[in-house]
């Protein structure tokens, strides 16, 4: 049996880039969920999503298997992820790679996804939908 045990570590510039700070990081998040499973969620919803409504309840587990996670909480989809781009440098980082049948490749900024779902909205309000 062949056992794989290389480590290939990261550049030193994904390691600037990173949202953990390497294994020392990650090991604290898991520990800080271990202890507090619904409060790390509900730090992590709070400093992540867009929320038009905050939620008050992070789980509710009175139907259970069907949990509900911030059931009281309302967001847009959306606007979670395309208009909280805008305005940041985010906006002109590309948010979809397609490659098509033939092999010919579009990519699309977040400012310019935003635009098309805009028009595509507008389209369908038109509609009357």
């Amino acid at each position: 049996m062949l056992v794989e045990n290389r480590v290939f570590p990261p550049s030193e510039a994904t390691v600037k880039a990173a949202r953990i700070s390497g294994m020392e990081g990650y090991n604290a998040l898991c520990a800080e969920a271990e202890k507090d499973f619904e409060g790390f969620w509900a730090r992590l919803a709070r400093e992540n999503v867009v929320w038009n409504k905050p939620f008050t309840k992070t789980l509710d587990e009175s139907n259970a298997p069907f949990y509900k996670w911030f059931d009281d909480g309302e967001l847009n989809a959306s606007a979670n992820c395309l208009d909280k781009h805008m305005g940041t440098p985010n906006e002109n980082k590309v948010a979809v790679i397609f490659e098509a049948d033939d092999g010919a490749v579009t990519k699309t900024t977040y400012k310019e996804l935003l635009a098309k779902v805009s028009q595509f909205a507008n389209a369908l309000k038109a509609k009357g939908i």
